[in-house]
Parts: structure tokens; C-alpha cells; sequence
């Protein structure tokens, strides 16, 4: 399973776990409100989510592409990384692990101006679609930044993929938002049910994830730090 196919797999599960974590959905809800604006026009309100998660993706790609080639690009830490990142995955994915079950809490977080955005964004919404995307992308809290850095940027680095994994996040990132304009394109009216009940999944899907998380950790503790498996 310690394949490029699996790291991509498991990015893209990342980026749907960020986007339905407490920042991010908080900011995907604003954008589900903007793309709502459309309703009455069905192929518009498609091509709104679609040019969000556009922006969301290509801002996680990006991010992801200068951060992993920048460590890649350095040889010394490049090699340090390729030579003792099975031993560093060990603690750093029981750590983030913890995150995601609520063991070790940080109550800091950024998000932009979602008024100010989408005031600009309303001047040409499908290309505001894309800004609210991007600008959107960036709105680390604890849990998803655990799970950018954390997660992603050593997975990316192990694999040295600086484009395929990143890629899969950003897309894992925007598609609760396309699953919605495909809601509201066909005439649904339940949206604001369907985040209610998100929001009660991701807490079942964080704590089991972040459960896979810190028993792989401990195994890769074992198995590289210990050597006793």
C-alpha cells in the first residue's frame, strides 16, 4: 500500500476531511450562500461551484507545490527528510492525530473578510467564484492546518510528488461545495439540512480518522524509531 496511488488516495481524503472541519465549512457555507444566488439559473449555479473549488484547489495546489519543492529543493534537508521521514512520521502523525480527536486544543485561527470578499467577488461572479476559492483556502484553524502541514506537506515529501498530491487535496477541499451546487441546480431546498448533518458526520469522521492517525503513528514509532515489528 506504500504507493504514490495510495498517497493520492489518502490526500484526497485529507482535503474532504479539511473541508468539512469546523474553519473550513464555516467558510464553504459562505460560498454555498453565493453560488445560491444563482438558483434560478441551474448551469450557472454548477459553473459557481465549479469555479470555487477551481480556486480552492488551485490555492492549496500552489501552497503545496512552493512549500514541497522549496524542502525538496534544498539537498541537505531534502536528504535528511528522504533518510529519517519514516521516524518523524511516527510522532507528527500521533500529534496531529490528537488534533483531530480534541486531545490537544490551540483556539487560534484566521479566516479573511468574507463581506469584503464578496463584495469584490459579486462584480463578476464566476471569476469571484474563483477568488472566494482561493482566498478561502487559506483559512487555517488548528485542525485543518494539522492537516495541510501536518499531513499533506510530509506525505508529499515522502513521495516527493510536489504536484499530484497537492492536486488531490485541492480537490478533496471543494467537493462538499460541488455536491451542494449540484443540490441547489437541481431544485433542492435542504441545503442548510445537508451542512447540519455534515456537521454531525465530520465529528464521527475526525475522531475515527484522527484514531487511524495516532495508531499509525504508534506503528511507525515502533516499526522505524523502536525497531521491535
Amino acid at each position: 500500500m506504500d504507493t504514490l496511488l495510495f498517497g493520492t488516495l489518502s490526500a484526497l481524503w485529507l482535503g474532504i476531511l479539511t473541508s468539512i472541519s469546523p474553519c473550513p465549512l464555516a467558510t464553504n457555507i459562505v460560498a454555498i450562500s453565493f453560488i445560491g444566488k444563482g438558483v434560478g439559473r441551474p448551469y450557472h449555479v454548477l459553473l459557481l461551484g465549479l469555479s470555487y473549488t477551481f480556486g480552492r484547489m488551485i490555492a492549496y495546489f500552489v501552497l503545496g507545490i512552493l512549500i514541497t519543492k522549496g524542502i525538496l529543493s534544498i539537498p541537505g534537508v531534502s536528504y535528511f527528510l528522504q533518510t529519517y521521514l519514516n521516524k518523524l512520521l511516527g510522532p507528527l502523525l500521533i500529534v496531529v492525530g490528537m488534533f483531530l480527536v480534541e486531545l490537544i486544543k490551540v483556539n487560534i485561527s484566521w479566516a479573511p473578510d468574507s463581506d469584503t470578499i464578496e463584495k469584490h467577488a459579486e462584480k463578476d461572479s464566476l471569476r469571484g467564484a474563483v477568488l472566494l476559492g482561493s482566498l478561502f483556502a487559506l483559512s487555517f484553524c488548528p485542525v485543518s492546518a494539522a492537516l495541510f502541514f501536518g499531513s499533506l506537506i510530509p506525505l508529499s515529501v515522502k513521495y516527493s510528488s510536489v504536484v499530484a498530491l497537492p492536486f488531490s487535496y485541492g480537490i478533496g477541499t471543494g467537493l462538499p461545495v460541488i455536491l451542494c451546487a449540484i443540490l441547489l441546480a437541481g431544485g433542492a431546498r435542504s441545503v442548510a439540512k445537508a451542512f447540519n448533518k455534515l456537521t454531525r458526520v465530520e465529528w464521527w469522521v475526525r475522531r475515527i480518522t484522527g484514531g487511524i492517525f495516532i495508531l499509525t503513528g504508534i506503528y511507525y514509532c515502533l516499526t522505524y524509531i523502536f525497531e521491535v515489528l
